[in-house]
């Protein structure tokens, strides 16, 4: 009999239909294979979906530990949060959550404590300077910025929010937090207020709704003509102009490593979370040439991918 590994997102179908276009999926595979696990054969995945509606996390999550499985990966901290709400003794490998340790499901990295375990999105708050850094470089002229947050995330924002300040300090700029929560609509409200109080650029902290809703993100960023850096390269591909990020399919691929070793006895208490060792800086020239912008050749030269 299989064993059950039960894997909550908001991008993967289940294992009878999966996104094999997606880098994600296939990097999660090929880890997995590395270890010896064939899906259908000694592992099955099944997926659930909120959907984009953080609301229906901990009816799934609650779905999930009735079944019994082996483990649970979920993704993004509402998801990460309704899992630990609904059991303690099923393991559960986090992803996409900032830090684990401020949204209070890991006691610390180095002892995480409990049947929490996973790898944080970011290397602690410091990537959100480099990410403000990154985009006065591309904009030189800005002075106020705009920060769309996650409200559902209290204390990871307070840290992100401190460290944007710091770094804004350093560089002359004026932030203008706004904070969504996990409804869509949000999204116009908040471009119309950065509109009328002229923000001159935008900062998009970590937010599942952004990840889910990365087109019609760019769309209202384009529209509101906001030179915009994400935590996200889909944002990017879906015509953000910037975004300075983990590279995703390599923590995936790890991730794989904290199954096996959980499947095989290891109890999530004796994994430290793991921080990412892997960065990309993305940008889109086409985005860039739409708001009038010419990206400066010393910024181009550190990219890691130029969408033309």
């Amino acid at each position: 009999m299989a064993r059950r590994c039960r894997s909550s997102g908001e991008r993967y179908n289940p294992p009878n239909c999966p996104i094999q276009g997606d880098p994600r999926w296939q990097a999660w595979v090929t880890g997995l294979r590395e270890h010896g696990y064939i899906l259908g054969q000694n592992l099955v995945i099944e997926c659930r979906f909120t959907e984009g509606r953080d609301e229906r996390a901990p009816a799934l999550a609650a779905e999930l530990v009735s079944l019994k499985v082996d483990l649970i990966l979920p993704a993004g901290y509402p998801r990460a949060h309704a899992a630990k709400e609904a059991t303690s003794t099923i393991p559960i490998v986090v992803m996409y959550v900032s830090d684990p340790v401020l949204a209070g499901l890991v006691a610390s990295l180095a002892r995480p404590g409990g049947n929490v375990t996973g790898l944080t999105w970011t290397a602690g708050v410091e990537i959100v300077g480099k990410q403000l850094q990154f985009l006065k470089e591309a904009v030189p002229n800005i002075s106020r910025v705009a920060v769309l947050s996650d409200s559902t995330n209290p204390n990871t924002t307070a840290a992100h929010l401190r460290e944007a300040q710091t770094a804004a300090r350093a560089l002359h700029l004026t932030l203008q937090p706004y904070g969504l929560r996990d409804h869509p609509e949000e999204l116009e409200g908040a471009f119309a207020a950065m509109t009328k109080a002229r923000a001159g650029a935008l900062l998009v902290l970590p937010h599942p709704l952004i990840f889910v809703h990365a087109r019609r993100t760019a769309e209202l960023a384009a529209q509101s003509r906001l030179p915009a850096v994400y935590p996200y390269r889909e944002s990017v591909e879906a015509g953000g102009l910037m975004a300075y990020t983990p590279n995703a399919p390599d923590m995936f691929r790890r991730a794989a490593t904290y199954v096996d070793k959980i499947l095989k006895g290891t109890k999530p208490a004796d994994l430290p979370v793991k921080q990412p060792t892997k960065f990309e800086l993305v940008i889109n020239l086409k985005t860039a040439k739409a708001l009038g912008l010419t990206i400066p050749q010393s910024l181009l030269s550190r990219a890691d991918e130029v969408i033309q």
